[in-house]
């Protein structure tokens, strides 16, 4: 596997484009697989996430041809199986497609996902919401093997929690289903609202209600579309992070101020900068940085992807930074490796915030405890995810000396031309084989 070798202690200045939405283009790509007419997609972005998506509908028998370097166009004319056991790398994507194969083929099979090492990430909420439907499903092996006699049946779905791939099952499942389907504690994230925006452009009949929920009538046929993607809000935070945490200036062209609200309040909380123009977002960075307490939620909190990054600039503040996740309870394991690198950072599972958390006294260490500021030195870094990933590329270009980063290939599955756009600013980045 290549290693990155990135050496920091210098501040960054550029530009930077960012990409398509990773969440976004890979649901709209499953989308495809709702109606036999030919769906065009633009601004998709280019990494693993893409190819793995890519690599599903193709063993469904899906037409896919990249029309351009960003637009590709998706002909789910005929579908020659329904099985994508088989898919050389496991993802949670995989489990998208079940709903869309039983309204195409009645039948479905996908293996139990892979994914990102943050904690268990369980597919039950999606599942659940398939057997309300009128779906048998069995485990067999590492695979889910679904059913359906007939039409898939209009439900009410209450979600436990506004879980994204939940939320996103069930609209897929809702809108060839027969009557209303009802979503309620939905995610409303805006890669969830541009999914739907998508199927209705396609035929459906979708709308977002007051108080987390969605309701569907099925339709019988759904038709093809053209959909542009929307940029990518984890990438845009990234790059701010990264001008925070070097005190450099980061243009992000691209980034959507609409989809950045919260994170910006942050941005200003801390003592960095910003200017918000027609086409993008102007970070940064401050002279000094004040601690402060932080709480992920979801949409539209501030999201679990953008804590990791945003953390590593905390480490450059004044004071105490407090900083409670309430989305995935295993996500600060990597704050060891960013302790290694000088950071001060302790963990605590007590819920050290406001928002009421399901993980309170089930012992997660899910809250940390940022001291500041301290000099971050080089390392040796395995990346185990990828925010977290991106969380060790920041902290290597703030450290002082050459830090070695092992694991990239989770980088590649979520940023495109990673390497090539933090050149382009600045950093001192190189990708050589690991020896």
């Amino acid at each position: 596997m290549d290693v990155f070798k990135i050496t920091g202690g210098k501040p960054l200045f550029g530009e930077v484009s960012i990409s398509g939405a990773k969440n976004g283009a890979s649901k709209m790509m499953i989308a495809s697989l709702l109606t036999s007419e030919p769906i065009v997609l633009h601004n998709v972005p280019r990494q693993q996430e893409s190819q793995i998506t890519q690599e599903i509908l193709e063993l469904l028998g899906v037409k896919v041809e990249w029309l351009e370097e960003h637009t590709v166009k998706l002909h789910a004319q005929e579908l020659t199986g329904y099985s994508v056991e088989t898919i050389t790398r496991k993802n949670r994507i995989s489990v998208l497609a079940l709903a869309p194969l039983l309204h195409r083929t009645g039948k479905a099979i996908a293996p139990a996902p892979g994914g990102d090492k943050i904690g268990p990430r369980p597919v039950d909420f999606h599942l659940l919401a398939l057997e309300k439907m009128g779906v048998k499903i069995e485990l067999v092996g590492e695979a889910f093997h679904t059913s359906i006699n007939g039409r898939l049946k209009g439900s009410l779905i209450e979600l436990p929690y506004p879980s994204v791939g939940a939320t996103e099952t069930s609209i897929f499942a809702g809108v060839l289903a027969e009557g209303r389907t009802l979503i309620q504690n939905a995610a409303i994230e805006p890669e969830i609202q541009e999914l739907i925006m998508l199927l209705q452009k396609m035929g459906a009949i979708i709308q977002i209600n007051a108080g987390r929920s969605i309701e569907i009538i099925g339709v019988e046929k759904l038709h093809g579309a053209d959909m542009i993607v929307l940029n990518d809000r984890m990438e845009a935070a990234s790059y701010g992070s990264m001008a925070l945490g070097t005190r450099g200036e980061i243009f992000v062209r691209g980034a959507d101020h609409h989809h950045m609200i919260t994170f910006l309040n942050a941005v200003r909380r801390l003592g960095g900068e910003y200017e918000v123009k027609n086409d993008g977002v102007l970070f940064k960075g401050g002279k000094e940085y004040r601690g402060i307490e932080l709480e992920t939620d979801t949409h539209p909190g501030f999201m679990t992807d953008w804590q990791q990054p945003f953390v590593v600039a905390l480490t450059q503040a004044n004071g105490t930074s407090v900083v409670h996740e309430t989305v995935y309870e295993d996500r600060f394991a990597y704050t060891e490796a960013l302790n290694k690198m000088g950071a001060n950072i302790a963990l605590s599972s007590n819920c050290l915030g406001e928002i009421p958390c399901r993980f309170k006294g089930r012992n997660h260490k899910h809250s940390a405890v940022i001291n500041g500021p301290t000099p971050l030195h080089s390392a040796e870094i395995v990346v185990p995810d990828i925010r977290a990933g991106l969380a060790f590329v920041i902290g290597a270009l703030v450290a002082e000396g050459t830090s070695t980063l092992t694991g990239i290939e989770h980088l590649d599955r979520g940023y495109e031309r990673l390497q090539e756009k933090l050149q382009s600013v600045g950093a001192d980045i190189q990708r050589v084989s690991n020896p």
